[in-house]
């Protein structure tokens, strides 16, 4: 049987297949390689699959953001005080290689519930490229509202404070601490707002508004704790060596959520501590801005030597006598030690710093400017000899006579001060 003129025979068919075949595979390759040739080029192929969030104001829609200059630099990039129309906004821009910090901020700032009047206020977070002589740079920024007065640490360094700046600054700082340890139910409107520990809080992370409240900030480090679940995949030994609580520096961190919350407590103890020292309230000049332990490990401490200072000798930034002899520093003071306790399960909460703070100051208010504690001789004469009547009666029942000897002479010295005192007083 011949084949018609004009029919297909299977040579025709499989040819016709292969040309299909081939037409498929070079129109698939014509899409990949005009899929990729049209996507941003970043430089790095994590960052365009990242949607990222939508912006959290209608300002960053006005374009040209205008950079102005650099206000501080970080371990995880720099904070730059930006321009969008009249309106000032600060712009943290991190490296590519820092994403992972970038995210978990943007992250913590989009957690529901995290407006809060000593919180940061987040504005947006961005890719850029940013041209780099001849080629383009992925950049991950962040876009805040801008403050001025910039960090409390540096606000410390030129600029000492009056009681009633101390209470607002501290107070305003552990009210924002309080909240953002707080686990807020779902409310209206909102969703649940999980519990969030710091794991970064410092003097440089706390920024002043104009009127000196506090607000704190970069959450690079923050981890949140939903109910009922674990922390996830976390680093205990994380943040600035300075501000570690001892069982940071040991190694020896339960990762339970009040175990972060109390390391965030320690920290505050010291922050605490660093406007203390820059108070004027009490008798005699105000010393130096020093940072925590600066005096005994220098400004660029090693692990070795904040575990061997903090850890091994559980020494403590000084707590000055002077400060004990002003009633409202004195309360103070017993505050920030309760804060750094060695103990951590013995740490204050921050409601619990705050509702301290806020009494001292309405006591301060209602009993007039906070003044020396001076007690009169009689009262000093008659405390120390009672002092002198327990170290007989410790005599009397332990066997260790030069120890008690020894105890003796050093109250009855005191006690001849005390006289001394008394009798200038009284001249």
């Amino acid at each position: 049987i011949k084949a018609r003129p004009g029919g297909t025979g299977p040579l025709h068919l499989l040819i016709y297949c292969l040309l299909l075949v081939i037409t498929l595979l070079v129109g698939l390759l014509v899409t990949v390689w005009l899929y990729q040739h049209r996507k941003p080029p970043y430089g790095h192929g994590d960052v365009s699959e990242d949607p990222g969030p939508p912006s959290a104001s209608p300002l960053l829609a006005l374009k040209p953001l205008q950079l102005l200059e650099v206000k501080a630099r970080g371990r995880f990039g720099c904070v730059w005080k930006a321009q969008v129309l009249n309106e000032f906004v600060a712009v943290k821009i991190f490296p590519i290689q820092n994403k992972e910090s970038w995210q978990n901020e943007r992250d913590v700032f989009l957690t529901p519930g995290m407006r809060h009047e000593n919180i940061l206020r987040f504005l947006g977070a961005e890719r850029r490229g940013q041209q780099r002589g001849t080629h383009l740079e992925a950049e991950l920024w962040l876009i805040t509202e801008f403050h001025e007065k910039g960090s409390l640490s540096d606000f410390l360094k030129g600029n000492a404070v009056s009681w009633t700046e101390l209470c607002l600054i501290t107070e305003s700082m552990a009210r924002g601490l309080a909240y953002l340890h707080e686990d807020v139910p779902r409310l209206k409107g909102h969703g649940h707002k999980p519990a969030i520990a710091h794991r970064d809080f410092k003097s440089k992370n706390i920024i002043l508004r104009s009127d000196l409240t506090a607000v704190i900030a970069d959450f690079g480090l923050a981890i949140g704790f939903e109910a009922g679940e674990p922390p996830g995949e976390t680093h205990g030994q994380v943040g600035t060596r300075r501000y570690m609580a001892p069982e940071v520096l040991e190694g020896a961190i339960n990762f339970q959520r009040d175990a972060f919350l109390r390391i965030d407590m320690y920290a505050l103890g010291l922050v605490l501590w660093e406007v203390l020292t820059r108070c004027h309230a009490a008798d005699g000049p105000v010393d130096e801005y020093l940072l925590p332990f600066e005096v005994v490990v220098g400004q660029h401490p090693t692990l070795e030597d904040l575990q061997e200072v903090v850890v091994h000798k559980k020494m403590r930034p000084t707590i000055k006598e002077v400060w004990l002899k002003h009633n409202g520093l004195a309360q103070f003071c017993e505050t920030v030690e309760d804060c750094w306790d060695h103990d951590a399960e013995a740490r204050l909460s921050a409601g619990c710093v705050e509702e301290r703070i806020a009494q001292i100051r309405r006591h301060a208010s209602i009993q007039g400017p906070p003044t020396l504690l001076v007690s009169s001789p009689v009262t000093m004469v008659t405390n120390n000899v009672r002092l002198l009547c327990d170290a007989a009666d410790y005599h009397d029942n332990q066997p260790n006579l030069r120890r008690v000897s020894g105890l003796e002479e050093r109250l009855l010295l005191v006690l001849f001060l005390d006289l001394l005192a008394a009798e200038e007083r009284l001249d």
